[in-house]
């Protein structure tokens, strides 16, 4: 009866055991399969991310210069848009020129950054409020003209009939950290 007790007790303290050791192989493939799904996760975001970047990169709509302009279509990207209409043989114009060249590069894929030769091409600023060279015109990530903090420095554009906001724009010359703060009040994560 005392073997028969002992088998018993050695009989359920294996099945434990092996329920245990059962449970524990099954807790580490649920692990592996977790971290495998999580691999692939990230891998694919990496892929889709690079691939939007070179999408943006090869898109001529985000590229600095372009012959045409096309708002609505720049509007439809959902990022904030700066065009700039300034000339090559403007010196504040110039003054800027490697400014835009390297926040349109920092900011690709952030912020669309365009400029236009409007006194090699009069016609890109048709439609636009245009009287000085060079002159921005800012709008937000909806497509709506930016509504900045400081309406000193930008001049706001309305329809006289309804007064709607149609355009802001600064003429002159702007610094980075003008753009910058403005880049800041658009929403947009500045680089230091």
């Amino acid at each position: 009866m005392i073997k028969c007790i002992k088998y018993r007790i050695e009989l359920r303290m294996n099945r434990l055991i092996g329920n245990r050791r059962k449970g524990l192989i099954r807790m580490i493939i649920l692990i592996a399969i977790l971290v495998v799904i999580i691999g692939i996760w990230i891998v694919k975001n990496h892929q889709r991310d690079n691939y939007n970047q070179e999408a943006i990169t090869e898109n001529p709509d985000f590229a600095l210069e372009s012959a045409s302009l096309n708002l609505d279509k720049l509007k439809s990207y959902g990022l904030p848009i700066i065009i700039d209409f300034g000339a090559d043989s403007c010196p504040p114009c110039k003054e800027m020129e490697p400014i835009l060249r390297e926040l349109h590069a920092e900011y690709q894929g952030k912020v669309i950054i365009k400029y236009y030769d409007v006194w090699k091409d009069p016609s890109l600023a048709e439609g636009f409020p245009v009287q000085v060279v060079p002159t921005q015109f800012f709008f937000d990530q909806d497509g709506k003209p930016y509504n900045p903090l400081d309406t000193e420095t930008m001049l706001i554009y309305t329809l006289k009939t309804t007064n709607e906001h149609v355009y802001t724009a600064h003429e002159g010359y702007m610094s980075k950290e003008m753009f910058l703060e403005i880049f800041k009040e658009m929403g947009v994560s500045v680089i230091d």
